[in-house]
């Protein structure tokens, strides 16, 4: 667990580093949408909606990063961008089986990101009730 708790700050820049990425969308709504679920849209709500995901995809990869340099934030921030990309998962998996091939490797990445962070989290209160 040691191991995990050392290095975990590079799987948090990493995974924010990707996730920031999606910050493409509000420049190219209809290019990131294709790029992540090979669908594609026609009006103008959905153009809003695309770019408000991506903002705030964008912004969970930007608290990775933070999370990632500031040690004092990095279990909260870890535990919110968790949260959120499990979120992402489940819907996906729930309501967008059409998507899955397109989105395995974010699902992928996302899943990896979520399994570790648990088990930083259970390693921070391990260490910290030794303490």
């Amino acid at each position: 667990m040691e191991f995990i708790t050392r290095n975990f700050k590079w799987l948090m820049l990493v995974s924010g580093a990707l996730t920031a990425t999606m910050f493409y969308g509000l420049i190219a709504p209809q290019a990131a949408l294709e790029s992540m679920f090979g669908a594609s849209f026609n009006g103008t709500l959905e153009s809003i909606i695309i770019r408000s995901w991506s903002a705030l995809v964008g912004l969970i990869g930007i608290i990775l990063i933070y999370g990632a340099l500031v040690e004092k934030h990095r279990a909260f921030a870890a535990a919110i961008c968790a949260l959120s990309k499990a979120i992402f998962v489940s819907l996906v998996i729930t309501y967008g089986q059409a998507y899955l091939a397109k989105a395995t490797p974010a699902i992928i990445m996302d899943i990896v990101f979520v399994a570790f962070t648990i088990i930083y989290l259970a390693a921070v209160r391990t260490q910290r009730s030794a303490a």
